[in-house]
């Protein structure tokens, strides 16, 4: 063997070595993801991340994928003839649009269920609606009614537990049911927060389309790789943090609150993110994480 390939060889069994205590600490660990942002959009992307959920859970891992679909929907309803209609951020939901992001939703996730098993790995689809898994309120809008759009009130896991027991990946889509058994659209960072909680996620990890967390967001130099739930409030105070960071950030710190142990906030257009975050010292996100949490991060 050749100088050139021997350094080579040696390189991959560095990396594997590194993740060794990664995979120690989080063998049999709940790990979810939610799903969303250019990683839903662009097919090279899509399939590393697939690999990268399907590898966790081939190395022992127990993943729980929470997906979006927001773009899709928005390309239906225009399909349809109607124009979508957001309010403060959320989608205005009536009955038509309703029927019309179930569809696109299961479209997805079915869509993601192929991916996963072509891989080798069993996956099982579902939405909040199957197992009384999601159930809701309606959520209002600065007190405006934008249909059905649900706040979610309680989580029973029981399914996902059954069918991590039976081995399978479970895939989630955001949709839930009221106590009139009405069908809600659902936000998916909330889906995901509220399951991770519900489960006792060991991880909770969100693909967007940005790096991380910034201290100064036009300056990439100040991305921050690890921040407790007491800086991320002092950065939110000190007026830091805005825009579409600031509702991630708090679901985040809520999630560290009642239970989660991590939070990672990913750039999905980065190949492999979830692996680079996961199984590296220095990984490639922010992780956030209970003040009295061991910090993994180290220079170098």
């Amino acid at each position: 063997m050749s100088s050139a390939s021997m350094e080579s060889v040696m390189a991959k069994a560095e990396v594997l070595i590194e993740a060794l205590p990664y995979i120690q600490r989080f063998n049999r660990k709940v790990i979810v993801v939610k799903y969303g942002g250019s990683a839903m959009v662009d097919e090279n992307l899509k399939n590393q991340v697939i690999q990268d959920v399907t590898l966790l859970k081939l190395v022992g891992f127990k993943p729980i994928i929470v997906h979006g679909g927001g773009k899709d929907i928005s390309a239906w309803v225009e399909k349809s003839g109607k124009t979508p209609e957001f309010i403060n951020g959320l989608r205005k939901t009536d009955a038509d649009t309703m029927e019309i992001a179930e569809m696109v939703l299961n479209r997805v996730n079915k869509s993601l269920v192929s991916m996963v098993q072509k891989l080798g790995v069993k996956a099982i689809g579902i939405s909040g609606k199957d197992g009384g898994l999601l159930q809701v309120d309606k959520k209002l809008s600065d007190g405006k009614d934008i249909g059905f759009v649900g706040e979610i009130k309680a989580v029973d896991p029981k399914i996902l537990w059954d069918l991590l027991e039976k081995d399978f990946l479970p895939i989630v889509c955001p949709i839930g049911l009221d106590d009139n058994f009405d069908t809600y659209n659902i936000n998916a960072d909330d889906a995901a927060c509220a399951i991770a909680e519900a489960m006792g996620a060991e991880k909770l990890a969100f693909l967007t389309d940005i790096e991380g967390v910034y201290k100064d967001p036009k300056d990439p130099a100040t991305l921050i790789s690890e921040l407790t739930v007491s800086e991320a409030n002092a950065l939110i105070s000190d007026g830091y943090i805005g825009g579409g960071m600031l509702p991630k950030l708090n679901n985040c710190i809520n999630a560290i609150e009642n239970g989660v142990s991590r939070v990672h906030i990913l750039d999905g257009r980065i190949a492999h993110c979830l692996l680079l975050e996961i199984f590296t010292n220095k990984g490639i996100g922010t992780a956030i994480l209970a003040d009295d949490e061991n910090r993994f991060f180290t220079e170098g």
